[in-house]
C-alpha cells in the first residue's frame, strides 16, 4: 500500500500538470510543512528501497539488518533491552528478531550473571562476518542512491539537518 503511495507521488514529480504533494502547498507559511513532507517522502523512498535490495542480495529484513548492525557496534553484546531502546521497538520484537537470527547462526544470547531475568545478545564470528558483508554493500547502496547531489550539498544538507536535530533538542551526535 505504501509502496503504491510512493509511487504515485514520484509520477506526480515527474508530472508537471500533477505537482506532488510538497508542491501543492503554497505560502510562505506552509514551507515547514512543505520541507518535512520533503525529507519524510525521500525517507520512505529511501527505506523501501533499501528494505527491497536486502531482502533480494540478502535474503533478511530491514529489522534484522539494524539489529546486527547495533550489535557489530558493541562486540561484547547489548542487553535485549538495551536494543529494544536502540532500536526503538518494543521487547517482544527484539525478541522475534533475535530468535531467528539465532536459529541461523548469527547470534548468540547468554545469560547476564548479575541479573538472571536478562539476556545479552552478541553476534558469532560467522554474524559478524555476514554482517559485514551486508555492510559493505549497503553502504554502496547509499551511495548510489545519494548520487543525485554533489559533495557540497551533501555536506550542506548534513549540516542543515544537524543544527535542526539540536533545535530539536537532540544531541547532534554521529549517528549509529
Amino acid at each position: 500500500m505504501a509502496r503504491k503511495h510512493i509511487m504515485a507521488e514520484q509520477a506526480a514529480d515527474e508530472d508537471p500538470l500533477n505537482p506532488d504533494l510538497e508542491s501543492r502547498l503554497t505560502g510562505d507559511n506552509h514551507q515547514s510543512l512543505k520541507l518535512w513532507l520533503r525529507m519524510l517522502s525521500c525517507t520512505t523512498l529511501i527505506e523501501a528501497e533499501i528494505r527491497s535490495r536486502l531482502r533480494l542480495a540478502f535474503g533478511i529484513t530491514l529489522p534484522r539488518f539494524d539489529l546486527m548492525a547495533q550489535l557489530d557496534r558493541h562486540p561484547e553484546g547489548l542487553r535485549m533491552g538495551e536494543l529494544s531502546k536502540r532500536m526503538m521497538v518494543t521487547g517482544g520484537n527484539v525478541t522475534g528478531i533475535t530468535d531467528l537470527l539465532e536459529q541461523e547462526g548469527l547470534v548468540v544470547r547468554e545469560s547476564v550473571p548479575d541479573d538472571r531475568r536478562a539476556f545479552s545478545v552478541r553476534l558469532t564470528p560467522s554474524g559478524r562476518r555476514a554482517f559485514r558483508r551486508m555492510a559493505s554493500t549497503h553502504e554502496g547502496w547509499i551511495r548510489e542512491l545519494m548520487a543525485g547531489l554533489t559533495e557540497g550539498e551533501r555536506t550542506a544538507l548534513l549540516n542543515l539537518l544537524s543544527t535542526m536535530k539540536r533545535g530539536l533538542g537532540a544531541p547532534d551526535q554521529p549517528e549509529h
